[in-house]
């Protein structure tokens, strides 16, 4: 059974989405197997146009996921997400603002990477040295990249660790904006990304693609359409009850596993193993490349 876990605050818009009889009967369909919209529509016996409004509503709050299914055309298939929601009502679910640590790192400052092309960086003006090179994630300049990417290896950050001595860390958080990566791009690109934080494996995420063809939000113009332009942004949690990914358990390591007192830095690596069962690759987006305004951001809660 998949389950998502939310706070109070997460559940706001959660809350919201459900709070629609249409949107109800849609994840009640859902749990039948995946439909298009078409579908929905006929079961629903709505407008194609009001199912689509209340399908993007559910997409944008993560409850179901839609894909391009192949063997289909371009047709796109909406499957439900979970099977149980849990919102947590205590109050010390979240802690109080002065117990929040929060560091917003650059892209192109790991400090440590082996990777094989393609590969690339690119400042917000243009590339950095050469493409496809993998020496150009050694020059100095790499720390002004705005967007990465590589075929296939790892890039680590190290975030410095600033929980003051004595406290006990309850909840890390950490996002990026990030997608597989193709020649130009192709949005029917599963790519098995790896993350680990100090050292542990926290859980695999598939990329579905990599996205391109209408400019992202913040691209700048000079990089073309035909390339890629925007990721998904992906939110990993670590609690004492396990990892989770958006929401959804991924894995049983918990916060309590990643000895974060004890350690002078966080370690955040992400990787697509050479064993990956599909070996797509990787761009991870910078604040001014994508469609949101953000590196990779932490925040660690502590008591």
């Amino acid at each position: 059974m998949r389950t998502l876990e939310l706070t109070l605050a997460e559940a706001i818009e959660v809350c919201k989405a459900l709070g629609n009889e249409h949107r109800m009967d849609i994840l009640r369909i859902l749990s039948e197997g995946p439909m298009n919209v078409n579908d929905l529509s006929s079961k629903l016996k709505i407008p194609f146009s009001t199912t689509a409004v209340n399908v993007k509503k559910l997409e944008d709050t993560k409850l179901i996921s839609t894909e391009l299914v192949p063997g289909r055309g371009s047709q796109k298939v909406s499957s439900k997400r979970y099977d149980r929601i849990i919102i947590n009502l205590r109050n010390d679910v979240t802690p109080t603002k002065d117990n929040v640590y929060r560091y917003e790192m650059n892209v192109g400052e790991f400090v440590n990477c082996d990777i094989t092309p393609t590969c690339g960086l690119l400042s917000e003006e243009g590339i950095i040295h050469t493409e496809d090179d993998p020496r150009s994630f050694f020059e100095p300049e790499r720390k002004d990249a705005q967007l990465i990417w590589f075929k296939m290896g790892f890039v680590e950050y190290h975030f410095p660790n600033r929980i003051p001595r004595g406290a006990e860390v309850e909840e890390l958080t950490l996002s990026a904006e990030i997608c597989s990566e193709a020649t130009n791009y192709k949005e029917d690109w599963p790519s098995d990304i790896t993350c680990s934080i100090n050292g542990k494996e926290i859980g695999l995420w598939t990329s579905p693609g990599d996205f391109g063809g209408v400019r992202g939000n913040l691209t700048p113009s000079w990089w073309g359409v035909n390339n890629t332009q925007f990721g998904l942004l992906k939110k990993w949690k670590i609690t004492s009850h396990g990892c989770y990914l958006d929401g959804e358990k991924i894995s049983d390591i918990t916060i309590q596993d990643l000895n974060i007192e004890q350690q002078p830095y966080i370690s955040f690596k992400i990787e697509v193993k050479e064993n990956a069962k599909n070996l797509g690759g990787i761009n991870i987006f910078g604040s001014k490349f994508g469609n949101y305004e953000q590196a990779l951001i932490l925040n660690v809660n502590y008591r």
